[in-house]
C-alpha cells in the first residue's frame, strides 16, 4: 500500500470527553452521549473554514473491562449521527483501547493516534490545533508540533491549574475554540474543501 498524497488542508484534533460530548464517567452506552453547548456551532465553524476534523479519544475502560471496542463503536456511530444532525462531518475517529499502565504507543499524550490520522489523511500536523480539557490533550499538541488548545469544559478548569499545563490558550468551550482558530488563521484561511 502507497502512503497517501501530501494534503495540503489543515487538520483540528480534537479529544471527545469533555471536549466535543459531556464527560460521563466511563461513557459506555450511546444513550449517555449529549453534546457539549456550543460543540456544534464550533464544529461547523471549523468545518466552513475548511479544516478537516479528528477525534482522538483514550478509552481505558476496555482495559478495564468496564465495555467492549463494539460498545465503543456503537458510541462512535451515535456521536458522527448527532453531529451530522448539527451539519458537521467528521474525518476520523481514533481510539485507544488501552490502559495508563500499558505502555502502548497510542494513549495520549503519545502519539500513536495522530500517526495514524496523518498516515490515512496525509497532514501535517505541525500545522494543526489539538482542542482538549485536559494536561494529556496539550502535552500532545506540543509533541506533534500542533497549536494546543484547552477548553474549561470537561476536566478543563481543573488542568487550567495544573502548573505543567502550558496550552497556546485557554477558552471556555468548542465554539470559543473554533473563534479563536478562526482569528488566529487570519488570511491563511486554510484549503477550501466540499464536505461539511
Amino acid at each position: 500500500m502507497s502512503p497517501p498524497k501530501p494534503n495540503s488542508r489543515r487538520f483540528v484534533l480534537l479529544d471527545r470527553d469533555g471536549t466535543v460530548n459531556v464527560e460521563c464517567d466511563y461513557l459506555s452506552h450511546p444513550d449517555q452521549l449529549v453534546l457539549l453547548p456550543g460543540a456544534g456551532q464550533g464544529l461547523r465553524k471549523l468545518r466552513r473554514l475548511g479544516f478537516g476534523l479528528v477525534v482522538l479519544t483514550n478509552q481505558s475502560g476496555v482495559a478495564r473491562g468496564y465495555f467492549d471496542l463494539e460498545t465503543v463503536s456503537r458510541v462512535h456511530e451515535r456521536l458522527r449521527a448527532m453531529l451530522q444532525d448539527e451539519g458537521v462531518t467528521l474525518d476520523g475517529i481514533y481510539l485507544c483501547p488501552h490502559g495508563p499502565d500499558d505502555d502502548c504507543p497510542c494513549r495520549k499524550p503519545r502519539t500513536g493516534m495522530v500517526d495514524q490520522a496523518v498516515a490515512e489523511h496525509g497532514f501535517d500536523p505541525r500545522q494543526a490545533f489539538m482542542i482538549g480539557d485536559k494536561a494529556v490533550d496539550v502535552d500532545l499538541g506540543h509533541a506533534v508540533g500542533a497549536t494546543p488548545i484547552l477548553v474549561r469544559t470537561g476536566w478543563g478548569a481543573e488542568a487550567e491549574r495544573e502548573a505543567k499545563c502550558a496550552p497556546a490558550v485557554i477558552l471556555d468551550d468548542l465554539a470559543g475554540a473554533a473563534d479563536w482558530i478562526e482569528r488566529s488563521i487570519g488570511t491563511t484561511k486554510p484549503k477550501e474543501t466540499s464536505a461539511s
